[in-house]
């Protein structure tokens, strides 16, 4: 009994997974579904922020950017990439005193989706305003919830739940609209070399030469001339010859006088 009773449960539960399954199936190929995505205008955003290179550790880049302020960007990734001169650059071949800058340019796009489900049946059963039950083309009953403000058609008039009536046919219309935005931001990396040192200006010398005058040795005073001992040939003895004279004049006379004393 107990394994008879088994084995009918068995078969009720295969029979209402079976009938589930074909529900699923019917309200799937019943109810028409069709998705379409409009966009709006897009809106496009630019900001560009530049600086100078201060320092790079490994992945760890320090910028000093144009107002002044320091900003620190910690573990720059290995696939980040800077345009130099025409050349793709790592940030392991930055150096400090380059110059970059980012331009972010961001593209926003409102946009709609827009889900219509379309469903038409007999009315079977309705419970307004929450559900009626259709029966469908296929001849299988389908329950439906019904939205808040929907319409019906019947006949090309349009009603809301409290009018269906058993035995209607009818078509109803869901339309759904969810605005989204698409957001999309796209990054580059410019920069540009240190500067050179700036080179003297052109009327400076490079290396200037001071001539110090030295001073000419003084002449050498001039001899003073020797006088003479002898006297010149133009001078006459003839004083020196009177002087002898008197001389002798003197002392003979005083010859004479010692005489007379003795």
């Amino acid at each position: 009994m107990n394994s008879k009773a088994g084995w009918i449960r068995a078969w009720q539960v295969l029979v209402v997974g079976a009938v589930c399954l074909a529900f699923t199936l019917s309200m799937s190929a019943q109810v028409e579904t069709k998705t379409s995505t409009t966009s709006d205008k897009a809106m496009v955003a630019t900001k560009v922020e530049s600086g100078t290179v201060v320092t790079v550790s490994g992945n760890d880049l320090v910028v000093q950017m144009s107002d002044g302020t320091i900003r620190h960007f910690a573990n720059v990734p290995e696939s980040a990439r800077v345009t130099v001169d025409g050349k793709q650059l790592g940030i392991h071949d930055l150096q400090p005193g380059m110059r970059l800058e980012r331009t972010i340019t961001t593209t926003t796009v409102p946009k709609t989706i827009t889900t219509v489900q379309s469903v038409t049946g007999k009315v079977w059963h309705v419970n307004p305003p929450n559900s009626v039950i259709l029966t469908l083309e296929d001849g299988t009953n389908q329950s439906f919830k019904i939205p808040k403000g929907q319409k019906f058609n019947v006949d090309g008039q349009m009603t809301d739940a409290w009018g269906l009536k058993k035995g209607m046919n009818i078509s109803a219309t869901k339309v759904v609209e969810v605005p989204v935005t698409e957001i999309e931001e796209q990054r580059r990396v410019t920069g540009s070399m240190p500067p050179p040192p700036p080179a003297p200006p052109a009327n400076v010398p490079i290396l200037v030469v001071i001539a110090v005058p030295v001073a000419a040795p003084a002449p050498a005073p001039a001899e003073a001339p020797v006088a003479s001992a002898e006297l010149p040939k133009t001078g006459s003895q003839l004083p020196l010859v009177g002087m002898l004279g008197l001389l002798l004049l003197a002392s003979s006379l005083g010859l004479r006088a010692a005489r007379l004393r003795g």
